[in-house]
């Protein structure tokens, strides 16, 4: 057993857990250790896999998985005056790149409006939190009950037609290449993305650069299918069992504002994994107030 793992395992037999010992398993499960190092797309998919997501360069203050942070082998690298020439930055822009665009991985803007990558047996958890039942023809439903904005509604209008499609060809059927549009659109496509309606199925560089665009359910429909089977309660615990697994300890309110879900909701996922004993709550954390939650 790894030292990090055998402190954190020893303090649980004797009651208490310590802030130290728990920081340094986070850094081992995050690859946050020069000898745990992502050195490539092998190593980044079992990284992806094992936290169940991650992001590319932002720092969520909730405490997620950086795929950056795996590749520098350390928390919270600073960015170089010169990132077109850092090794590190250009590693995990090639890798936010090919693990999406070969299916290895989904990738889209699913928090805060941040990117994440998902393991794709997780994300029928994430679709079921967004969509539940529905496919990509509720879009109108979403529009009339005032839960999509005009401009969304227009881009999945041809989207729904002609499908995937590149970010120019999208702007054009739409009426909106003026680059006095670009912000509308950008916001309407981020809105579709965290909706989980539309995915960024690949970057193109030549003969210039440009997205090319799906829908989700076209694009992964078989996890479509299995997330529209979930319910939202079981959905959100295995979302938060994953997520918890990964970062070794969260509270009810960092989950809570980390997946945007009210707090009964959350409380009442946490108490079902408390029940099966995937988490444990931990009333003291020796050097931290308040009371803890700890994976198993």
């Amino acid at each position: 057993m790894p030292r990090a793992d055998a402190a954190a395992s020893s303090a649980s037999r004797a009651g208490r857990v310590t802030a130290k010992s728990l920081q340094r398993l986070r850094d081992r499960r995050f690859r946050r250790l020069p000898a745990l190092r992502v050195h490539g797309e092998r190593a980044a998919l079992a990284f992806i896999d094992d936290v169940g997501f991650a992001s590319t360069f932002y720092r969520f203050p909730e405490g997620v998985a950086c795929l950056w942070e795996a590749v520098a082998g350390r928390a919270n690298p600073r960015w170089p005056r010169r990132s077109h020439h850092d090794a590190g930055i250009g590693l995990t822009w090639d890798l936010k790149d090919t693990l999406p665009a070969r299916k290895l991985v989904y990738y889209g803007k699913l928090l805060k409006g941040r990117p994440l990558l998902v393991a794709l047996d997780l994300f029928p958890a994430f679709y079921a939190l967004a969509r539940g039942r529905q496919r990509a023809r509720d879009y109108r439903a979403e529009y009339e009950a005032g839960r999509l904005s005009h401009t969304a509604r227009r881009i999945m209008d041809t989207m729904v037609r002609e499908h995937p499609q590149y970010t120019r060809g999208v702007r054009a059927n739409v009426f909106m290449l003026e680059p006095t549009k670009t912000r509308e659109f950008e916001r309407a496509m981020a809105e579709l993305q965290q909706g989980l309606w539309l995915v960024k199925s690949e970057e193109r560089y030549e003969p210039t650069f440009s997205y090319r665009w799906d829908l989700v359910e076209s694009w992964l429909p078989e996890a479509v299918a299995a997330g529209r089977r979930m319910s939202r309660d079981a959905a959100l615990a295995c979302v938060i069992e994953r997520y918890s697994r990964g970062a070794v300890f969260t509270t009810e309110r960092l989950l809570a504002r980390l997946f945007g879900v009210p707090s009964e909701d959350a409380a009442r996922a946490v108490a079902r994994l408390v029940h099966t004993g995937a988490i444990r709550a931990a009333d003291v954390i020796d050097g931290w107030p308040g009371r803890w939650l700890v994976h198993a």
